[in-house]
């Protein structure tokens, strides 16, 4: 099983708000900083996901076991390093537009498909990270607990990784 730190971005089926994120991140290749890492990122993977257009932006070998890192280099980051690059990750989408659900995090697609989000009561459970677009926030009736993140879009603002990597071979 593969686990992958990343920013993934649900954009309903607006395909062409999905390629100018992903055109964002060029030229290739892309890298924050976490720590004294300077950490590349995969190019940016579109993937249509059932009802929607998912787009996910990966760190290179910032996880455990992914196929995409197999025989590259990991990295072995602590709590503080991988909360940087979180919130660096957050920064980049606050220069996306016209998504519906977004979050950084340890494999976090199972949060953003909006016909499964009200099984998750998020009035009574708040998802630190998740953001919404303003839209899907009325629709699910979610109260002013949800701060925003920028114009169009409210979150439950992200706190942070409390575990460190220990890199492990792919």
């Amino acid at each position: 099983m593969a686990i992958c730190f990343e920013l993934v971005v649900n954009f309903g089926d607006n395909v062409e708000a999905a390629q100018a994120a992903a055109a964002l991140t060029e030229p290739h290749p892309y890298t924050l900083q976490a720590g004294a890492h300077s950490i590349p990122f995969h190019r940016p993977m579109l993937r249509p996901s059932g009802r929607y257009i998912e787009l996910a932006f990966m760190p290179v070998g910032v996880g455990w076991r992914a196929a995409i890192d197999r025989g590259l280099p990991g990295f072995a980051l602590t709590a503080a390093e991988l909360t940087e690059l979180g919130h660096q990750l957050y920064g980049l989408l606050v220069k996306f537009h016209g998504y519906t659900a977004a979050m950084v995090g340890w494999d976090p697609e199972h949060v953003l498909d909006p016909v499964e989000l009200p099984d998750y009561e998020l009035n009574d459970n708040p998802v630190p990270g998740l953001v919404l677009c303003e839209e899907l926030h009325n629709q699910l009736g979610l109260g002013p607990d949800y701060l925003e993140f920028q114009p169009g879009y409210r979150w439950i603002p992200y706190q942070g990784e409390t575990r460190a990597l220990v890199h492990r071979p792919s």
